[in-house]
C-alpha cells in the first residue's frame, strides 16, 4: 500500500485548507442561509470535514462527498457514525470531474463545495463550471483558491512547484470569476494566523507520525517529506501564497 502522507499531515487541521473552525463555519452559515432541508455536495471532499459540519449544524441537511482517495473517505465514513449522521450522507470514491449529479443521491444540490481541490478539475475555471452542473436554481457555490499576495519569486516558486500563471492576484482572481458568470456573496480571505496553523499542523503532525512510529517503512519518507514541506513554506512561500474562499452565485445570462 502505497504512503498516504497527507492523511497523517491533516490529522490535527482535518481542513484541508488554511481555515480556522470558526470560519469554515461561518462559510458554511452563509452558504446555507434561509435553506429548511439543504443539499450539498463537496467536490473533493477528503475526510468529510465540511460535510460532518453541515450535517451536524443543520439537522435536516443531505449531503454528498467526492474523493478518489479511498482511505479517507472510510475516515469520513467512520467520523459520520460518531456524529450520528450517516442515514444523510453518501460517499463516492470516484474522481471528482468524472462525478454526475443523481449519482446515487439528491438532484441537484442547493450547494456545491471545492475548497482547496480545484486541480481536480484543471483549474478554477473547470471548477465553476463543474459546479454550475450541479447546481439547482438559487444554488451557491463555496470555491476555495491560491492567488499571489505578492508578485512570487523564484524561491516561492521552486517550494510550491508551482509557476507564475498557476495563480493570480487576488483582484484578478475575483476579475476571473466574475467573468465567468458568478457574482460573489461572501468571501474570506485566510489570514497568515490561519496559513501558520495549517502549515505547522500539516508539518507538525506528519513528523510526530514518523517520531512515534519509527519501525513503520514510510517513518523516514514521512521525516524528509515533512522537512521539504517546512522549507518549502517557510523559506518560500509564506506570506506570498494567499487562499480566498468565495459564496458564490451563478449570475442568469441574459434573455434573448
Amino acid at each position: 500500500m502505497t504512503f498516504n502522507a497527507s492523511l497523517h499531515a491533516h490529522a490535527d487541521h482535518p481542513i484541508a485548507a488554511p481555515l480556522s473552525e470558526v470560519n469554515t463555519d461561518r462559510l458554511l452559515r452563509r452558504a446555507v442561509r434561509g435553506r429548511a432541508r439543504p443539499r450539498l455536495l463537496d467536490l473533493g471532499c477528503g475526510q468529510g470535514v465540511w460535510l460532518h459540519r453541515a450535517l451536524t449544524a443543520f439537522p435536516r441537511a443531505r449531503a454528498a462527498g467526492v474523493d478518489i482517495d479511498g482511505r479517507a473517505l472510510a475516515l469520513a465514513r467512520a467520523e459520520a457514525e460518531a456524529l450520528g449522521v450517516t442515514d444523510r450522507l453518501t460517499l463516492h470514491e470516484t474522481p471528482a470531474a468524472e462525478f454526475r449529479t443523481g449519482e446515487g443521491g439528491d438532484e441537484p444540490y442547493d450547494v456545491v463545495l471545492c475548497v482547496g481541490a480545484t486541480h481536480a478539475f484543471g483549474g478554477l475555471l473547470p471548477t465553476l463550471e463543474a459546479a454550475r452542473r450541479h447546481l439547482a436554481p438559487g444554488g451557491v457555490a463555496v470555491v476555495g483558491e491560491g492567488f499571489w499576495e505578492r508578485e512570487p519569486d523564484a524561491a516561492t516558486l521552486d517550494g510550491l512547484g508551482a509557476t507564475r500563471d498557476e495563480f493570480g492576484d487576488l483582484p484578478g482572481t475575483v476579475a476571473r470569476v466574475t467573468e465567468a458568470g458568478w457574482a460573489p456573496v461572501h468571501g474570506h480571505t485566510s489570514t497568515l494566523e490561519e496559513w501558520d496553523e495549517y502549515e505547522w499542523s500539516w508539518t507538525g503532525s506528519l513528523t510526530r507520525w514518523a517520531l512515534d512510529h519509527p519501525e513503520d517503512p514510510h517513518s523516514a519518507e514521512a521525516l524528509r517529506r515533512a522537512a521539504a514541506h517546512r522549507d518549502g513554506w517557510l523559506n518560500g512561500y509564506r506570506g506570498t501564497l494567499g487562499f480566498v474562499t468565495l459564496v458564490l452565485r451563478p449570475v442568469p445570462s441574459p434573455a434573448g
